[in-house]
């Protein structure tokens, strides 16, 4: 069973050998022991992510694993069970990624650019983390697919919540241990992303329920992010 920890701005998802697979910085596959899920000070600007991740795992005597970043505080954060997996989420909005659809995106005119709400600012404390825990033996392949499962839980959640399906910097984890029951497969309809899919959103709900009183703000009313409205060739191939 994947283990969950929180102290000092970090949050902890254990599971002794097994393997992930991260959208993060550094990501791609990795075995690991444990990865986290870490908040950043306001006004954050370190580039040395490496070293930045070593120093705050060290002061919190955790060992060194990979790990997400995010503006959120990690009292907000919100952990789901159910089945084989586990879901820890943390949740900001301040910073959507809006995608227009149908009428709306046929409607665009803003010539194909995509544009920050206010390009000049530095500070952008938004973020959706996920770290999810499977407690089956997956495939590179199915862990793969995990990841796509996992992601459009994320933004189906969103848009039902904020009207908008992620942010500028979401990332994911999601994990296996490779000496539990295998499974071949990790889409919707299998137990794994059946139980993945329900956990995402649980969880993503509850984390932004903690973090805003008030229900999350619309993406129409947030002060960054961008609005993919560009318009494309479509074509038959």
């Amino acid at each position: 069973m994947f283990e969950t920890t929180r102290r000092d701005g970090i949050a902890q998802l254990r599971r002794d050998g097994a393997r992930w697979l991260s959208t993060a910085w550094d990501g791609g596959y990795v075995a690991a022991d444990a990865v986290y899920n870490v908040t950043v000070p306001t006004g954050f600007d370190r580039t040395d992510l490496d070293a930045y991740r070593e120093e705050r795992l060290a002061a919190a005597g955790f060992p060194v694993g990979p790990a997400l970043l995010t503006g959120v505080e990690m009292r907000h954060a919100r952990c789901a069970a159910s089945g084989p997996v586990t879901v820890l989420s943390t949740a900001g909005l301040s910073n959507p990624a809006v995608l227009p659809a149908g009428d709306e995106a046929a409607g665009a005119d803003t010539d194909g650019r995509a544009e920050p709400a206010d390009a000049a600012a530095d500070w952008r404390p938004g973020t959706v983390n996920l770290v999810v825990g499977v407690d089956r033996a997956l495939s590179d392949g199915a862990l793969a697919t995990l990841l796509g499962t996992v992601v459009e839980a994320k933004a189906a959640t969103l848009l039902g919540a904020a009207d908008a399906p992620g942010t500028t910097s979401d990332a994911v984890l999601v994990g296996a241990d490779p000496g539990a029951e295998r499974a071949r497969f990790a889409g919707s309809a299998t137990e794994v992303g059946s139980a993945a899919r329900a956990c995402v959103r649980d969880a993503v709900l509850a984390s932004l329920d903690a973090r805003y009183d008030e229900g999350p703000p619309a993406a129409a009313d947030a002060e960054y992010g961008v609005v993919t409205d560009r318009q494309t060739d479509v074509r038959q191939p």
